[in-house]
């Protein structure tokens, strides 16, 4: 069976708060070790009313804290955002707190509109450019290289497995290159993922840390008992898109709609169709298949799933059933 894993963008609903998200993304993840998953990630996402998980490093302590066996990691952290340094410390201590479970994935996009570069004080377009030296020195650090210069103990020798993240052919380009293990975003940037999986492959240079390359594809799922029930969820997920993909603003997560599709105008249609065309929504067993397609497509080791209802219970219950129609 191939692996799969759990990507949470802690999502806030509707008259809900940061503090109920939090907790319910607790009992997500300890649901999702439960049932057998490899991974659990938290994407970095900022200035967004609807999302929780910014200071992507704390919400993994919490996570962290709350289970035992499950890899905890940042799908993404981005890194132009922050200093290599500060995020060497911070997956180093994680590191020390849940030694052996710390994924550390590293995206180059700022995770918001250009208002985030003044709220940072960062030149996000410069600090962009620099991506792949800071992703080199990050690797020195938990290597414990002397030549990064001031030292950053929490990180020396700390065993924090470091992905590269993308969505474009870039991002292959690097991962291939560093002999990285790569993740694509296709559950909302599909239209390269055949090109930059090829891309990835066919340029891997082996590694000290990854002999061969090793390939994780992103899925929007949503499984319950009827297709039509599933659908019926995955309509939280959908408004979102559509709110941020025509308005620029997802906002929070809100109840979900009946025949939420058949709504749209014609262009919100196809935009929806299109974004979301990774997706693998219905009964287990149509999940199951459309997982299996995926990877018979693209060729991945490893399959993230990402999805989100309005009632969180409602989400826990499809990782379960996800799981089950694989074993």
């Amino acid at each position: 069976m191939i692996p799969l894993s759990v990507l949470d963008l802690v999502s806030v609903r509707e008259w809900g708060s940061v503090a109920e998200s939090l907790a319910e993304t607790a009992k997500t993840a300890q649901a999702a070790e439960r049932a057998g998953y490899k991974r659990y990630w938290v994407a970095e996402h900022h200035g967004m009313d609807g999302i929780a998980g910014g200071a992507t490093s704390v919400v993994l302590g919490h996570i962290g804290a709350a289970t035992s066996t499950i890899r905890i990691g940042a799908g993404g952290i981005m890194l132009p955002n922050h200093n290599p340094y500060v995020i060497a410390e911070q997956f180093g201590t994680l590191d020390a707190l849940f030694p052996g479970r710390v994924d550390l994935g590293l995206g180059r996009a700022p995770g918001a509109d250009g208002r985030l570069a003044y709220a940072l004080r960062k030149d996000i377009q410069k600090a962009s450019e620099a991506f792949p030296q800071d992703v080199v020195e990050l690797r020195a650090r938990f290597a414990g290289d002397p030549a990064v210069g001031v030292p950053a103990p929490q990180a020396e020798g700390a065993k924090v497995e470091m992905w590269i993240l993308g969505s474009s052919l870039f991002g292959a380009q690097l991962a291939a290159f560093l002999g990285l293990p790569y993740a694509f975003a296709s559950h909302f940037a599909p239209a390269l993922l055949d090109r930059a999986a090829d891309t990835y492959r066919d340029r891997f240079q082996p590694s000290a840390t990854l002999e061969a390359p090793h390939f994780m594809a992103a899925v929007n799922v949503m499984a319950a008992e009827s297709e039509e029930e599933a659908r019926y969820l995955a309509s939280t997920s959908e408004q979102s898109f559509v709110a941020l993909r025509t308005g620029g603003k997802p906002g929070r997560m809100k109840p979900p709609v009946r025949g939420y599709r058949e709504t749209l105008p014609a262009a919100a249609l196809a935009m929806l169709e299109e974004v979301r065309s990774v997706s693998a929504i219905g009964t287990p067993d149509q999940v199951r298949a459309g997982i299996e397609a995926l990877v018979a497509r693209t060729g991945a080791q490893e399959v993230i799933v990402t999805g989100t209802t309005y009632d969180p219970q409602a989400w826990r219950d499809s990782l379960g059933l996800i799981m089950g129609a694989f074993a």
